[in-house]
């Protein structure tokens, strides 16, 4: 790999403990113990005026004193020593640093402590882990520098882990064996190194197949997308947790790391766009990132499973449909292969039930439905779900099955149990290293199957085609937009039509001699408004008449309507075609700029908030995807005799906007269009807000 501008923190030369200690159980002592436990293969400077010797190595009073710079000081002092030490560090010139601790004085003045180390160390272009972290495992590289107890981690490893919680990485890494690691880091307070840092530094590992995510916040999105990208291109799936979905996880994140939360939806999106694969806990990501170690592509198709109870297969499917796993369809030809090896009595079907009475032969047996099962076409991978023996025993006849049909087969294949139970078996490691995983908990592994199957389905979507929008069209009407100080309705709704989405146009009066000429030009049936300035939500204050058949009806409704709300009105043809409300909406994230809402709208929107978020630019088909996983995408197939609705209309006018959003950021900050009618030959907006940027 080429020389990555990490170099000095995560791959030095020559590493100095400031703090050294000969005692046990410090700080100073477990960094020079990890340190020799990864094999360092540098040279370790240990630093403290009260020893000789630390741990057989020659210690010196001070950094000054060192035969040479070293690369990286690794500091193992306390808060009230580490202001000066870091001063020394950037008069000697060393370029780079490690700090666990929080920066935190009792007696602190202000700025404060954390905030004057960050000043310091950006102004010199120091690089920092840290701090508040557990420092970083570079197994690749053999550099331990973590400040606390770890076990032992084999070389090399592929998989890398970037928590933004100390806890998220170690709860990981010092647990499960199961996981060899390449690259591992606590990235802190990151007053220099940030999580997008680490996340670029760990693609360019050439042994990396799979990184995780321990996501608090991104402080530099822009960076988080160029990493995501280069994931794209090279080929490596990322399994992020993210916390924050409630509002006081987000604030809380907030506080934790200092930086601004973007709303979770939008990181949802975000997500989706890229092919990153989100989980909700620690087994999820734990067992996720074990199972797209593996060195099986997954193909085509669905979920094989293998059995010895029915009750646990019954279990398994409903599991996996409320997982969103689907099984795979076994064709004619392997079930009637099945049946002239199943015992009288088990159903040829997956998931299958294979045990049957037992007996000598049943090992055989088993082995040889699993391969027939995985085998099949519509086999995308394969699990064989057996519970294990007594104390966690993980039986030897299990993993043959395994070994046999991924043999056959070239498929990815895990062995799984409902439970592990408090016991442990080396076997289920030794074997996870070798590429035949050992799951437990049916639920964690049904989500490290739906994570694989849609990292399958993201890399074969078709690449992104954007519509792209009329740029002097945008001109003009940027300009336009920017002599008004409040948008009405039917200048938003001009606006947006000329853009080319599908708005049904309203034309504005002031009198009931103004209104009548109107009438006439448009014909009834007809929608009466209030265009009163300063009332964004019309029908919440009965200033919207529907389906007005005539002069009567037209002249009665405005009188009643000019002297509640005022005289300033518009009106519009009737759509008279039924068909689903949607609504399109943009509006502005903290993070992220400018986002696109999708999905259901009119009381819907308010009452079930069946919506989705997308981050422009996108295309038509990013619109679909993301209507398919709202809870009331049937309404939009038809159902009860219904016709299906227009649905390629309104995602083609949904990416349409989301070009729009981009390139007039700078002067609207939110658009609403709800609802828009969807029928099965019409799509239409009946109704627009714009809101400027102040």
């Amino acid at each position: 790999m080429t020389t990555h501008r990490l170099q000095p923190l995560l791959k030095p030369a020559s590493i100095a403990v400031l703090g050294a200690s000969q005692k046990s159980g410090t700080v100073g002592n477990e960094v020079i113990v990890n340190l020799r436990k990864g094999g360092f293969q540098g040279e370790i400077y240990a630093v403290n005026p009260s020893y000789d010797r630390v741990e057989d190595i020659l210690c010196y009073p001070s950094l000054a004193d060192l035969p040479e710079r070293p690369e990286q000081v690794i500091f193992a002092i306390s808060d009230q020593r580490i202001e000066a030490a870091l001063d020394n560090v950037i008069a000697l010139g060393i370029p780079a640093c490690t700090i666990f601790s929080a920066l935190i004085l009792s007696d602190d003045t202000t700025p404060n402590l954390k905030q004057r180390i960050a000043n310091k160390a950006q102004s010199a272009g120091l690089l920092i882990a840290g701090a508040n972290g557990m420092g970083f495992y570079n197994v690749r590289d053999r550099v331990l520098a973590g400040g606390f107890d770890t076990r032992d981690h084999p070389y090399p490893g592929n998989v890398a882990l970037i928590s933004q919680s100390g806890a998220g990485m170690s709860g990981i890494v010092d647990c499960e064996q199961r996981i060899q690691f390449n690259f591992a880091v606590s990235s802190g307070y990151e007053l220099t190194v940030a999580m997008e840092d680490y996340l670029d530094y760990a693609l360019d590992l050439p042994e990396t197949r799979v990184v995780g995510l321990f996501l608090e916040t991104s402080r530099y999105p822009e960076k988080l997308i160029k990493a995501f990208k280069k994931a794209n291109q090279r080929n490596i799936p990322i399994v992020v947790l993210k916390v924050g979905r409630t509002d006081l996880a987000a604030e809380l994140a907030i506080s934790h790391s200092g930086a601004l939360a973007g709303s979770d939806q939008c990181y949802s999106a975000l997500f989706d766009q890229y092919g990153v694969q989100r989980v909700a806990d620690m087994d999820q990501l734990a067992t996720t990132l074990i199972m797209f170690a593996q060195p099986k592509t997954v193909s085509e198709g669905g979920l094989v499973c293998l059995h010895d109870s029915g009750g646990e297969r019954q279990l398994l499917i409903d599991l996996a449909d409320s997982a969103g796993v689907p099984l795979a369809q076994l064709s004619d030809s392997t079930v009637t292969r099945l049946e002239g090896l199943l015992d009288p009595g088990l159903p040829a079907v997956n998931p299958l039930d294979a045990w049957g009475a037992g007996g000598p032969h049943a090992p055989a047996k088993m082995a040889a439905a699993f391969t027939g099962i995985l085998n099949d076409q519509s086999a995308a991978l394969g699990a064989v779900v057996h519970d294990r023996g007594p104390s966690s025993e993980v039986y030897s006849s299990y993993m043959a099955y395994l070994h046999q049909a991924q043999s056959a087969t070239e498929k990815p294949v895990f062995l799984v149990a409902n439970r592990q139970g408090s016991g442990s078996d080396e076997l289920a490691i030794t074997s996870t290293h070798q590429g035949f995983p050992v799951i437990d908990g049916v639920s964690q592994f049904l989500v490290g199957a739906r994570c694989l199957m849609n990292y399958r389905d993201f890399q074969q979507r078709e690449p992104m085609q954007v519509i792209g929008v009329d740029q002097d069209k945008c001109d003009y009407w940027r300009e336009r937009l920017r002599g008004e100080t409040k948008v009405s309705e039917t200048l938003a709704s001009q606006c947006l039509a000329d853009l080319g989405l599908p708005m049904l146009q309203s034309l504005l009066v002031g009198s009931q001699d103004e209104l009548k000429s109107v009438a006439a030009a448009t014909g009834f049936p007809l929608v009466l408004k209030t265009a009163q300035p300063g009332i964004e939500h019309k029908s919440d204050v009965g200033g919207v008449n529907l389906n007005i058949l005539n002069e009567a009806q037209l002249f009665a409704a405005y009188s009643d309507m000019a002297e509640r709300l005022g005289p300033q009105a518009m009106i519009a043809p009737m759509v008279q075609s039924s068909g689903v409300e949607m609504i399109l909406g943009v509006s502005r994230d903290s993070q992220f700029g400018p986002t696109v809402v999708v999905g259901f709208g009119g009381v819907y929107a308010e009452v079930l908030g069946d919506v989705a978020v997308l981050i422009p630019p996108f295309d038509s088909a990013a619109v679909k995807r993301a209507l398919q996983k709202l809870s009331m995408a049937d309404l939009l197939t038809g159902v009860r005799g219904a016709l299906a609705a227009d649905v390629n209309s309104y995602c083609e006018a949904a990416a349409r906007l989301s070009e729009i959003a981009l390139v007039l950021a700078d002067t609207v900050i939110e658009v609403d269009i709800n609802p828009i009618k969807l029928s099965a030959d019409e799509c239409v907006g009946l109704d627009a807000l714009m809101v400027l940027v102040e």
